[in-house]
């Protein structure tokens, strides 16, 4: 392996403002959290720990094994929207029994874990995650179901969350629910589907009416118990297959579940020992510049991320814009395309081609590292072919079998978004840093395209075009896709799985390829047709 010779002079004015900066951002960073994992407030908080219950994240807490992390996804879920940010459910990557798990959680605390629109997108990433990385699912289940208001964007597809559940376990996937409080209505099926179901003694509510509805149904009087008591579904439906005692017991009797079946890993098995980086993580905050339009090197950044620092660059003197190359991550096998000056020009397109099928042929999952404005646009460029080069390059990656991990350290804008293997192209993982942003192109770059198209079309009427009354125009629609292709925002609408810290990356990056190896990794067997 070869090693990555560093230029990063921490002691630069340059390197200190980026720090500075990125900095800043994390800071910012925290605060957005912070809003997730309030819940609904210290209010509801309080009132929910006053009836002697844990909140979602402490039962999660107390679910995963001891000092293991929890890879929390779309926590800034909703983010920009009328929304609790995190859309009343907390979704991630969690290791129970030594098993790592699909965790999905009901919040309680936030219209009484009822779900809307963005807690049903947000439980179907979870089951797209856990489907393609083959993982069991442990649903920690109190809801008040539907929230009536958003009933219309929720009622159609919503109902797949339960046919995802029971096609888990057609896959052999382990579905487990662990029941604190309310189940009602369509929420019944969550437990009502899954292979184990435990209920907390009285706690637990699972019915697909309560009392009022059944007296406005049937005429019917009935109590909470006898319709969807934990006694009752133990005892006489036989809906509950375990009746804990408390809220902690039913988290015992979950571990013990997982415990018991027998699960095996079907992916590679990393080696088993590997060396930190020898370039420290920390530097990362320095690297990227504050201003995108800025290029750097990314291989200081991958240099940062891959095991003793090493990297196998491939193709070094071709294609210059776009770094390919082969490391190794936390013991795993890495392939590696890195956006350098931004730019994609065909023979970075042809080159990220070739890589990606080579890494298909030697079963070689791929990271992403985005920067990029787009494919190069110009008559020369077009002449020479960009548009049939670029289609290799997403051709390439649209029919990858191997697993993507994308990461947005800095733009990724245009059609190189997608050849990047962005959020369209289903990648196993995405997460952007906190600084990346996200569009159709530059919103300077918009803007003025849009002046141009303007003007072009004031002239061609023969009117005077009136620039100074369109500057406003202009900055409004600047400002706009500014506010829109931020982290914050594009992870908000599902587009990522979260925005992290920068220093972060090779952690959650560990994280993502042990839990791909639940699956077998096997690169494509054939491709459609290049246009070469």
């Amino acid at each position: 392996m070869s090693s990555v010779r560093t230029a990063v002079d921490p002691t630069t004015g340059a390197y200190a403002e980026n720090r500075e900066a990125a900095l800043a951002r994390v800071a910012d960073l925290a605060e957005q959290h912070a809003k997730a994992l309030a819940g609904g407030g210290e209010k509801y908080v309080a009132r929910h720990h006053g009836r002697g219950k844990l909140t979602a994240r402490e039962r999660i807490e107390l679910l995963v094994d001891q000092d293991s992390p929890f890879l929390e996804l779309g926590a800034l879920a909703g983010w920009g929207t009328d929304f609790t940010v995190g859309g009343s459910i907390i979704t991630g990557i969690g290791v129970v029994e030594g098993v790592e798990c699909m965790i999905i959680a009901n919040d309680p605390t936030v219209k009484g874990g009822s779900s809307n629109p963005v807690t049903v997108k947000k439980g179907f990433r979870a089951a797209q995650v856990a489907a393609e990385n083959r993982l069991p699912t442990i649903n920690l289940v109190e809801s008040g179901g539907a929230d009536l208001p958003t009933q219309k964007d929720i009622f159609i597809p919503g109902g797949a969350s339960f046919r995802n559940i029971t096609q888990a376990s057609e896959d052999r996937r382990p579905t487990v629910a662990l029941v604190f409080g309310n189940s009602t209505a369509g929420g019944a099926y969550v437990p009502g589907m899954s292979d184990y179901v435990v209920m907390v003694d009285g706690g637990a509510k699972v019915f697909l009416g309560g009392p009022p509805l059944v007296k406005m149904a049937t005429g019917e009087e009935s109590d909470d118990e006898s319709l969807g008591g934990a006694q009752m579904h133990a005892k006489q439906s036989g809906l509950a297959d375990y009746l804990a005692v408390d809220e902690r017991d039913a988290i015992r009797l979950g571990r013990q579940i997982i415990r018991r079946i027998n699960w095996r890993k079907a992916g590679p098995v990393p080696v088993s020992s590997y060396a930190e980086p020898v370039l420290d993580p920390e530097e990362l905050l320095g690297i990227v510049p504050t201003d995108l339009k800025v290029p750097f090197d990314p291989r200081e950044v991958i240099a940062r991320l891959v095991d003793g620092s090493e990297f196998d660059e491939f193709k070094p003197l071709y294609g210059q814009s776009l770094v390919t190359g082969f490391a190794q991550l936390h013991g795993y096998p890495i392939g590696i395309l890195a956006n350098a000056q931004g730019v994609l020009f065909s023979q970075e397109a042809q080159k990220a081609a070739q890589f990606i099928q080579l890494a298909n042929q030697t079963d070689t999952p791929l990271l992403f590292l985005h920067n990029t404005t787009g494919y190069m646009v110009g008559a020369e460029y077009e002449q020479g072919g960009i548009i049939k080069h670029g289609a290799q390059m997403i051709n390439a990656v649209s029919n990858s079998k191997v697993p993507h991990i994308s990461i947005v350290m800095g733009a990724s804008y245009g059609a190189g978004h997608y050849g990047m293997s962005g959020r369209a192209y289903d990648p196993r993982f995405m997460f952007s840093w906190t600084g990346a942003k996200s569009a159709v192109m530059g919103p300077a770059q918009l803007a003025g395209v849009m002046e141009i198209v303007a003007r072009q079309s004031s002239e061609s009427k023969g009117i005077a075009f009136d620039a100074e009354g369109f500057q406003g125009i202009k900055d409004l629609v600047e400002a706009q896709i500014e506010e829109q292709s931020l982290a914050y925002f594009t992870s908000g609408l599902g587009y990522d799985d979260g925005v992290i810290d920068p220093r972060d990356t090779r952690t959650i990056l560990g994280i993502c390829l042990s839990t791909i190896a639940n699956a077998p990794v096997e690169g494509a067997r054939g491709y459609g047709v290049f246009r070469l």
